[in-house]
């Protein structure tokens, strides 16, 4: 007999269970001083609830005197560990009784306990029912959302609210405290809807804001104060399109800032700007951000991987762009890691799950115990309909010490498999993920 019915009584039980002050066998002290309170609990239960949990109690063996386990748990808040033990035992977790800063917290905890069914639940209800909340304290939700890759549907949140919001970013009370990278992604965000006087000016507000000692009006700036903002803003001065801008935005928005920018960058803008055959931006094409050698090196040396240098990096951005090994960079190419299998699992249900609908990837896999490094490139968007993707931009690559081996598509049609079954897979099978990947 099935009957869900029969679930709550079962979860009273264990709630009692966890309120009895008999038969518990472990002591959990939680807190840092002054806010440390002892939790009685029950080994059994927690090692089959929590893997984290399993770890540390794997350690702590119960002693043959009686005495009972005891450990620590220092980094987190008594009040939020009171709920998720509760949940532990019964199951239960009502988000309407906490406070939206709160169930940030009760996410944060579950993670770091493992409690991973707990993510999706805690995810889909800051989206649905809080996002009035969320927009308001956007650099709270990214920071939290980035901070490791377990919270995927907060990032895909956030992605896509930079893409087709990024105003309500720009307007928050709170963007002055929101981290550089999400300034970036704004900045490189082509979709805006704001102008690129008010990027510029958005970007500057944010750089004064990280050196509170400036003084009010520039016109008082020393040639420290100067030093202190360039060097802010070095990272997002490149990327913003002040070709964008007309003659009189220049003029009167970023000549006053002139000091803070790059040489090289602002001789060019000044002969741009002098240009007396300049078309007003509304007769041209947008142009692309003003990317110099030194963005196109911070970007490629900032690569998360623990397989990959910025050597090989250099080379995978030339081979997208279809350059040969000796030309130069042209475009300013970011990795940002989505998926990494020592982290997220070599499964092809959750590499599908974070990777599908996600274009331009670039796959690198680490063949054990040899120095070779395989991978390649997709810019489709990967799916798990056992269709083919049609490109002739794909390609797959090995390193071995110095050399490498660049392999393009011969048949278009056959370029990408997107296999449910499996991993990544370029081609009919030449290179696929099936053997790491399978069940």
């Amino acid at each position: 007999m099935v009957d869900n019915k029969l679930l709550p009584k079962l979860s009273q039980n264990f709630l009692e269970i966890l309120d009895d002050e008999e038969y518990y066998d472990i002591t959990i002290e939680v807190g840092n001083d002054p806010d440390i309170k002892i939790f009685r609990a029950h080994m059994i239960i927690l090692n089959y609830r929590s893997p984290y949990l399993r770890r540390i109690l794997s350690t702590n063996k119960k002693k043959n005197d009686e005495t009972l386990v005891h450990i620590k748990l220092s980094n987190i808040s008594p009040e939020i560990f009171s709920v998720i033990l509760r949940y532990i035992y019964g199951g239960k977790l009502s988000l309407e009784e906490y406070d939206n800063s709160d169930i940030i917290k009760i996410l944060i905890v579950a993670n770091e306990l493992s409690l991973q069914e707990l993510f999706p639940y805690l995810e889909t209800f800051l989206i649905e029912r809080k996002a009035d909340w969320m927009e308001q304290n956007f650099d709270l939700i990214y920071r939290t959302s980035f901070e490791n890759n377990s919270f995927l549907r907060l990032q895909n949140y956030c992605t896509d609210l930079i893409a087709k919001a990024p105003n309500k970013i720009f307007n928050s009370p709170k963007f002055s405290s929101i981290p550089e990278k999400l300034l970036v992604s704004l900045i490189q965000n082509k979709g805006t809807q704001a102008s690129e006087v008010q990027v510029w000016e958005h970007t500057i507000k944010w750089g004064i804001a990280q050196n509170p000692k400036l003084p009010s009006n520039i016109e008082n700036y020393s040639k420290d104060d100067f030093n202190a903002l360039k060097n802010t803003l070095q990272q997002c001065i490149p990327l913003i399109r002040f070709h964008n801008l007309t003659s009189k935005e220049f003029s009167e928005k970023v000549l006053p800032y002139k000091k803070v920018f790059p040489k090289e960058l602002y001789k060019s803008l000044i002969k741009d700007f002098l240009n007396n055959d300049r078309k007003p931006i509304e007769q041209v094409e947008k142009m692309k951000p003003c990317v110099t050698d030194e963005i196109i090196k911070t970007n490629l040396k900032n690569i998360d991987s623990e397989i990959i240098t910025f050597q090989h990096s250099k080379l995978i951005s030339k081979w997208i762009d279809r350059l040969e090994s000796t030309n130069e960079i042209k475009n300013s190419h970011e990795f940002k890691l989505i998926f990494r299998a020592s982290c997220d699992g070599f499964n092809p249900k959750k590499f599908h799950y974070v990777c599908d609908n996600q274009s331009r990837t670039v796959t690198i896999i680490k063949v054990k115990d040899s120095n070779e490094i395989l991978g390649g490139y997709n810019p489709l968007k990967w799916k798990s309909d056992n269709s083919f993707g049609i490109t002739k931009d794909s390609f797959i690559f090995s390193f071995r010490n110095s050399n490498y081996i660049l392999s393009r598509v011969i048949n278009e049609r056959e370029a990408m498999k997107n296999d449910s079954f499996n991993g990544p897979s370029f081609g009919t099978d030449d290179m696929c993920l099936f053997l790491v990947f399978g069940f």
